[in-house]
């Protein structure tokens, strides 16, 4: 059996959308299939998805918050090390500064002792010098005496008698 809307729409040759016969059962299905959607998107998904950001919101703060506190308990960290890094270096400088004074005082007691020995060898040396010297001053007047001696021996052929030479080298020497 034909339709007798479509069949009058067929004949009149125009679009069947056009014709307001159908509106109202149109009009009120597309409203019950918007209100359905409405509440379901109203009701159902956007609820969920609102927890869903509301949860991604919540663990972007928790992530931030422990992201701070872990930076914070790093610098903490950081402060610390410096601090310990100074206090090991002040340390570090006490030690070498106090093991320098140590070698300083060392080498100064060694360097007195060395100098000590080496005036005592000095002195020692000093008097050998002097009492050799004062030998040989003494020996001085007999091998002049002798060379004088043999000197004039050699020019006139005989030996003079020393107590000659001697009474001529006393002479000499007080003048």
């Amino acid at each position: 059996m034909a339709d007798p809307t479509s069949a009058a729409a067929q004949s009149s040759g125009g679009l069947p959308q056009f014709d307001p016969a159908p509106w109202p059962g149109e009009i009120v299905w597309s409203l019950a299939i918007f209100l359905v959607l409405y509440l379901v998107i109203a009701r159902v998904i956007i609820p969920r998805v609102g927890g869903t950001i509301a949860e991604r919101e919540d663990r972007i703060a928790g992530d931030i918050r422990e992201a701070r506190r872990a930076r914070d308990a790093a610098q903490l960290d950081l402060d610390a090390a410096a601090a310990e890094l100074a206090e090991a270096r002040l340390r570090a400088q006490r030690i070498a500064q106090d093991a320098q004074d140590k070698a300083k005082a060392s080498a100064a007691r060694r360097r007195g002792e060395e100098e000590a020995k080496l005036a005592t060898a000095l002195e020692k040396a000093t008097a050998r010098i002097g009492a050799a010297r004062l030998e040989a001053m003494g020996h001085v007047r007999s091998i002049a005496a002798d060379t004088a001696g043999a000197i004039i021996a050699h020019f006139t052929g005989q030996a003079p008698p020393r107590a000659e030479i001697e009474g001529a080298m006393a002479s000499i020497s007080k003048s």
